[in-house]
């Protein structure tokens, strides 16, 4: 599969490609964390985001949201729509389909559930299953303005596309991070969510490559 020619088939097998790694991860299979550098935190609470692939008809895209500047985690940045594991949620789909529901107003009736990524440990003290989805429109949203800014739609064909895949490298203190970074028409996708769309890159092609790094971001 070629990461820049999306057709009718390439849904398919990208479909078929996460189903099938989803449910392996499921039963302890290959899934793996991440950012295996993050297991020194010790309490780390359970989250899901929901990774959107909208069936348009010119090209299917991941939807993100913009979060607002006041929230106490991540204010401000790029993210997909998610949250923290809530009492009833009994599994990571349930809780990024809720979380969906009441940060975007995107209906579940409209969201087919493929499978899931990698578990993503955050320096928040998060351990966020990101579940990939297919969201069929027509559909309307109604983003909930206290924590959703905006709401907006990146190609699948742009994000799958290794030369939009940069590596940033930022200074905390004492120590420097590495994250990935995937610029797009003035949004700032990178860390967490950035994190996430190259796993889903590496899951698809069966191979990681060679970043560039770019700090200019």
């Amino acid at each position: 599969m070629r990461s820049n020619d999306l057709t009718t088939t390439d849904m398919i097998d990208i479909e078929s490609r996460i189903a099938a790694y989803g449910e392996a991860s499921e039963v302890g299979g290959t899934a793996q964390v991440v950012n295996p550098h993050f297991r020194a935190i010790k309490s780390l609470r359970p989250a899901a985001v929901l990774v959107p692939i909208v069936m348009r008809e010119d090209g299917p895209t991941l939807m993100f949201t913009q979060r607002t500047d006041h929230l106490e985690h991540h204010p401000g940045q790029v993210s997909f729509p998610g949250g923290h594991v809530e009492e009833g949620d009994e599994t990571p789909e349930e809780t990024a389909l809720r979380e969906t529901e009441e940060e975007v107003g995107l209906h579940r009736r409209h969201i087919d559930i493929i499978g899931r990524l990698d578990t993503y440990l955050t320096s928040t003290g998060f351990s966020v299953t990101p579940v990939v989805a297919r969201a069929t429109p027509p559909f309307e949203i109604n983003p909930d303005p206290v924590e959703v800014a905006e709401v907006f739609e990146v190609p699948l064909a742009f994000l799958l596309d290794t030369g939009n895949h940069l590596r940033e490298t930022r200074l905390f203190g004492d120590q420097t991070w590495y994250a990935y970074a995937m610029p797009y028409n003035g949004y700032h996708i990178w860390g967490v969510t950035a994190g996430m769309v190259r796993n889903f890159y590496e899951i698809l092609s069966g191979a990681p490559i060679t970043l560039k790094t770019d700090s200019r971001y």
